[in-house]
């Protein structure tokens, strides 16, 4: 009797001596679905990204024909143009502190939802209602709430006796509010933090309970290592959003004061919409893209330290 293997490679075997063009009706079907989105990828995707790439090498003013001029716009931004290493620093600081805050927060706020009380369902969809609205409205409310003069939070801190800065116009305190906004969406997060939490097997609880283990060792040794992969997940997809914010910045203090909310992507918009130069900002696209692709490619290379697998042998 054949085995599911012998069956497997006679299938491959005959799928490679097959010409590609000849398919059987599940597999036109399946290509016939997937077509949408191939074109959509195509024309929407892949190819605009492919014309910025050839802008990238041109000076183009929009009312002008581009002109090529090779890497003089990645060599402007490397020799002359101080704006890009202040919008890359700003962007760099903001997502590595915002990103692991809203992680911890996030779990934590996870690990209070996933007790057994009373209304959990309604208080787990409060939480994850603020993330549902859009950025700009979300910029508006907290213009109100960092206001200096008569914000939400700058009263809230005259009852303690305490004096609150003009958060949004004050150099100091400026990029703190951005990633004290941040956290008005770690109810996104938490949907993800719960499913992984409920995944970890009370067995593992009960044996070091057993083991005379406390709370905080069973949330080091076995909470955290059990719910790293959903952590992992987070901390790449929250990196690569937090690299590219801009809707705050944009509405709320347009890169100021002194720059000290330059964004990348705000710097970007500026080059391309408020001074034409869309060959120098296609080019600041691609510094970017290869940024994000790099911050990417150190956390994951960095994920065989602290991500654990269940499953997995040490050094396998």
């Amino acid at each position: 009797m054949a085995t599911l293997q012998d069956h497997i490679a006679a299938t491959s075997a005959r799928t490679e001596q097959r010409p590609w063009y000849h398919l059987n009706g599940e597999e036109r079907l399946a290509w016939l679905l997937v077509l949408p989105w191939i074109i959509g990828f195509v024309a929407f995707q892949l190819g605009p990204m492919l014309a910025s790439l050839g802008l990238s090498l041109t000076e183009w003013r929009m009312f002008t024909p581009p002109k090529f001029i090779g890497l003089s716009n990645y060599a402007e931004m490397i020799s002359g143009d101080p704006l890009v290493f202040q919008a890359f620093k700003v962007t760099t600081i903001y997502s590595v502190t915002s990103v692991p805050l809203r992680i911890a927060l996030g779990v934590l706020v996870a690990l209070l939802l996933n007790a057994s009380v009373r209304g959990l369902a309604f208080i787990r969809t409060v939480y994850y209602l603020p993330a549902t609205v859009s950025g700009v409205a979300v910029a508006m409310v907290w213009l109100l709430i960092l206001n200096g003069d008569f914000g939400l939070l700058n009263r809230a801190l005259s009852l303690l006796g305490l004096e609150g800065p003009y958060w949004l116009t004050d150099t100091r305190t400026v990029l703190a509010s951005f990633v004290l906004m941040s956290l008005w969406s770690v109810g996104a997060g938490i949907i993800i933090y719960l499913a992984g939490l409920q995944g970890v097997p009370n067995e593992l609880y009960e044996a070091a309970e057993v083991d005379g283990a406390g709370d905080w060792v069973m949330f080091w040794k076995i909470t955290i290592p059990m719910i790293s992969p959903v952590l992992f997940f987070q901390f790449v997809i929250g990196m690569i959003d937090a690299l590219q914010e801009f809707a705050g910045p944009f509405i709320m203090t347009q890169g100021g004061p002194g720059n000290a909310s330059l964004f990348v992507m705000l710097y970007l918009f500026r080059q391309g919409f408020e001074f034409f130069q869309m060959g120098y900002a296609s080019a600041l696209a691609w510094v970017l893209f290869v940024y994000i692709m790099l911050m990417t490619l150190f956390i994951i290379r960095s994920s065989a330290v602290w991500v654990y697998y269940e499953g997995e042998v040490k050094g396998n």
